[in-house]
């Protein structure tokens, strides 16, 4: 039994089956989608009615394949798996979500970040007099067709780097959206999970 590995990152879902050859159409996410050209073992997450839930032996629903091609195809990606060649075997996969090990990602190029590892970064901005200042947690990557942009949650951080949110009036988290260009994030440091910025407090 293949021992699953503790470092899946979600990167799709199977949309259908693709021509009648056993191969199987993808519907990548926004969040580094390139992966799964070069990823030659994916994890499918068999899809979890309601009625069932998560709850204990979630895990056991990971089921490995091996990636003999993969290839983009109209905005999805195309591929076909080891020891499949009827569609009758794909057809099955339909609805299971896609998962790679983030060890099994390419590494990025200088000035490149996977979106994956900017969440939980710690983001700084600064204050009226041009001083660091704590803005938030990042939770989040979206693209908005130009660049990305960070979803920060806003809250506290202690000397242990422990985050706490601030809530709104009404007991709800709130969150900032800020561009991530060179320009506004001037310095990424993954190791130490902190982001340094020029964005304004309070803006």
């Amino acid at each position: 039994m293949s021992v699953i590995p503790d470092d899946l990152v979600e990167l799709g879902r199977v949309v259908s089956a693709y021509g009648v050859r056993g191969w199987v159409k993808i519907q990548p996410y926004a969040v580094d989608g390139d992966t799964l050209l070069t990823a030659k073992r994916w994890w499918l997450k068999t899809p979890v009615s309601p009625a069932h839930g998560g709850g204990a032996g979630v895990s056991a629903s990971y089921i490995p394949f091996t990636v003999q091609q993969a290839k983009w195809h109209s905005g999805t990606v195309v591929a076909l798996f080891k020891g499949f060649d009827d569609r009758n075997q794909s057809e099955p996969l339909k609805a299971h979500t896609v998962w790679v090990s983030r060890a099994d990602f390419p590494a990025a190029d200088e000035e490149e970040f996977y979106w994956v590892d900017l969440i939980d970064c710690l983001l700084y901005g600064e204050d009226e007099g041009g001083q660091s200042a704590f803005l938030g947690r990042v939770v989040q990557v979206l693209d908005n067709g130009a660049h990305a942009v960070l979803e920060v949650e806003q809250g506290n951080v202690d000397e242990a780097q422990h985050f706490t949110p601030v809530l709104s009036a009404k007991g709800k988290r709130q969150t900032i959206l800020v561009p991530f260009v060179k320009e506004c994030v001037h310095t990424v440091d993954l190791a130490a999970k902190r982001l340094d910025s020029n964005w304004p407090v309070g803006f």
